[in-house]
């Protein structure tokens, strides 16, 4: 980080508020006014300044407008129900379905609710987007389960193409022609992350969201959301995620983690101005938290390396790429979501995964970010193996098959279609071998057994050469980097080693050692200057902890030590990872073994952060 005195005689400029990637991520919640009726299950439309709300449990047709800082009783519903959606502005707005189950639509006119044209399928809990009164489109809902949408157009429902993925308590925002559909519930399942995109003609899987909820509040426009509060099903959630168009992004949490609230979804709600009234916290509420963000004159973005003051809080600051402050989500799970000591390549957009256990298998999948699809297997079932590469240029190296029990020199060449076998590795390996690099200069190292455990090989592209072994042999590690400039660390048994290596070419030297010794680590780095190692279990440890209490870990190297940063919230060893594809400040991991096996996919990010300088 800059020191003031580095900088000391510079034009700095001199900004009101930090930096930030976006306007929306300039957002904060503050409290409201207070509806009259505390309730859940309560819909609403409008703005910020000029908000309705109404129906909720137990039934209620209450109907309330806001003026941005008092609820108004007005006219009721003509049916009283919950769990209904809602949409358009405070003068044009509809309320369409409902608890009981039901088809019932009621338009509201700045003064009073008529009943219209009802639903062709009769749901609650389904989701709403629109302008107003007399174009909107309704999706999901139960029960049973809807995928159906419908249109509105000021009289009566047609039905359109169904969304992808049937669920209810969906968050809904946008237009009858351009509208975003994103979580919910899908019983028996969990909730899910899972959102759409309307088009006008038909529905559209796009990134997931970075906490799987339901059953909150959402605002904007299919290009420009805001989705915020509800419930994953065991608890209850204050996170809010911004779409840009192309992924999501958590900002500021509400105050106060609740659900079934009434939001602004459609047109009139906007990522800048919005806000979220009554609902669950599980006892009925009756409060309201307004959104707002830096005004788009005074905005500033990030960029990284910049240099400010900001005069609100008389402090100097630099942007950073705040590799201390990264975060793991959720992705997509693989579909042979029983596998370990798989092989992996790539970055976490565009992956591979191939071979693994249990039990062994030849299987392939490939990632694009969200979800995992299968594709042409290795020629050879097997596990324990490494990989390199990328998603369409890949190596699949050595490993062990069962039966007939034999250790492999064995290496794939994969072309993005297919495997294709090609020259053997000098050592035969099984467990713990580890490689990084491209499909055309590799390295791979620490293997077992024993006798060959420090071993290391490069590739050409045409030929395996050995070279300069680890000064310290064991298998089971972690390696990343390229093959000229890589490094290696933990290893077999993994209370023992935390033991790192850094690999200039030609020799192996030691460098500073892990903060916590274990082994069947993920990893992913650049270099030998600057990567990060994750998971890994410690069999036979005793203390701080032993087995795979301690495989959520992560550590970052930063070419002189290590620094444990943020945990993953899954337990796993032996997964696929991006080692030479991904980096310090983006990675994934996906399979292993906690236990049980797990085919789920976590993500690795880190964003700019501005940083205050230190004076001295």
């Amino acid at each position: 980080m800059a020191k003031y005195s580095d900088i000391k005689g510079f034009t700095v400029q001199t900004v009101t508020s930090d930096p930030a990637a976006s306007v929306a991520a300039t957002g904060s919640w503050a409290s409201g006014g207070s509806l009259n009726l505390a309730r859940y299950d309560v819909t609403g439309a409008g703005s910020q300044t000029a908000a309705l709300a109404t129906g909720g449990y137990e039934p209620v047709g209450n109907t309330e407008l806001y003026n941005g800082s008092t609820w108004t009783e007005v006219n009721d519903l003509n049916t009283a129900r919950y769990g209904q959606s809602s949409t358009g502005s405070q003068t044009s707005a509809l309320a369409v379905g409902g608890n009981p189950n039901s088809g019932i639509t009621e338009k509201w006119d700045g003064t009073n609710w008529t009943e219209s044209g009802d639903l062709n399928t009769g749901r609650h809990n389904s989701a709403s987007a629109g302008s107003d009164n007399e174009a909107v489109i309704t999706f999901g809902g139960q029960s049973p389960q809807r995928n159906n949408a419908e249109v509105f157009n000021g009289t009566s429902w047609t039905e359109v193409s169904e969304l992808n993925l049937a669920r209810h308590v969906l968050y809904g925002t946008g237009s009858s022609t351009a509208a975003l559909g994103a979580g919910g519930n899908l019983p028996p399942s969990p909730y899910t992350a899972n959102t759409e995109i309307w088009n006008g003609s038909s529905w559209t899987e796009v990134a997931e969201m970075n906490t799987i909820k339901g059953r909150g509040g959402m605002s904007g426009s299919n290009t420009d959301a805001l989705v915020f509060s509800g419930t994953n099903g065991p608890g209850l959630v204050a996170v809010t995620e911004n779409y840009n168009g192309t992924s999501w992004t958590e900002l500021a949490d509400l105050s106060t983690q609740r659900y079934g609230g009434s939001s602004t979804p459609g047109t009139s709600g906007s990522t800048t101005a919005t806000l979220y009234a009554g609902g669950a916290t599980p006892s009925d509420s009756s409060a309201t938290e307004e959104w707002t963000t830096t005004p788009s004159a005074l905005f500033k973005k990030t960029v990284e390396g910049q240099l400010f003051f900001n005069s609100t809080t008389n402090t100097f600051k630099e942007t950073l790429t705040d590799i201390p402050g990264g975060t793991w989500s959720s992705g997509g799970t693989m579909n042979n979501d029983e596998r370990y000591f798989s092989g992996g390549a790539g970055i976490k957009t565009a992956a591979i995964a191939f071979g693994g256990d249990s039990p062994q298998i030849n299987k392939t999948e490939s990632y694009n970010g969200t979800s995992w699809t299968e594709v042409n297997n290795l020629n050879t079932t097997k596990n324990y193996v490494s990989g390199a590469g990328t998603y369409t240029a890949a190596l699949c190296i050595n490993g062990y098959q069962n039966p007939p029990n034999v250790d492999l020199n064995q290496v794939e060449s994969w072309d993005g279609t297919n495997w294709t076998e090609i020259t053997e590795t000098n050592e035969t390996a099984n467990a713990g071998n580890v490689s990084c690099g491209t499909q055309t200069a590799a390295l791979i190292t620490m293997r077992s057994p024993s006798p060959i455990a420090g071993r290391t090989e490069l590739w050409n592209g045409s030929a395996w050469t050995e070279t300069t072994d680890l000064n310290t042999a064991r298998p089971n590690g972690a390696v990343f980097g390229i093959s000229t400039s890589s490094l290696a660390s933990g290893g077999s048994p993994g209370a023992t080693y935390t033991q790192a290596e850094s690999w200039d070419g030609s020799a192996w030297t030691e460098v500073g050692d892990l903060n916590l010794g274990r082994q069947s680590l993920g990893s992913a780095g650049a270099n030998n200057l600057s990567g990060i190692v994750f998971a890994g279990n410690r069999p036979g440890a005793s203390s701080p902890a032993p087995g795979y209490t301690e495989a959520q870990r992560t550590e970052f190297w930063n070419g002189t030590s290590w620094t444990e940063i943020n945990d993953m919230s899954t337990d796993r060893a032996g997964g696929s990872s991006s080692k030479s594809g991904g980096s310090a400040t983006s990675a994934h991991a996906a399979g292993g073994n906690a236990p049980p096996y797990t085919g789920v996919t976590e993500e690795w990010t880190v964003d700019l952060a501005n940083k205050t300088i230190t004076a001295s």
